[in-house]
């Protein structure tokens, strides 16, 4: 296979594999990567928590159950 065919290979499995998703970023990432917590509402599909780090703005939402062990992140997306 030459040189190119394995670049273009590349290329496209980059494009199908596509970025990462949402699901992929909770609050715990986000607070490691030097966000900080700057605000909160209830919604009815969790607690939205804004989350900043700079000119970046993130939106996530929290959920718990009386059985979970924790609170987690159902999902968080950029603010544009």
């Amino acid at each position: 296979m030459s040189v190119r065919a394995s670049l273009v290979g590349a290329s496209v499995l980059m494009l199908l594999s596509g970025p990462a998703s949402a699901q992929d970023v909770t609050v715990k990432s986000l607070l490691a990567d030097g966000f900080t917590v700057v605000g909160s509402s209830a919604s009815n599909i969790g607690i939205g928590v804004l989350l900043q780090n700079k000119n970046k703005l993130y939106l996530c939402f929290v959920s718990e159950t009386p059985k979970s062990v924790a609170v987690t992140t159902k999902y968080c997306k950029p603010v544009e």
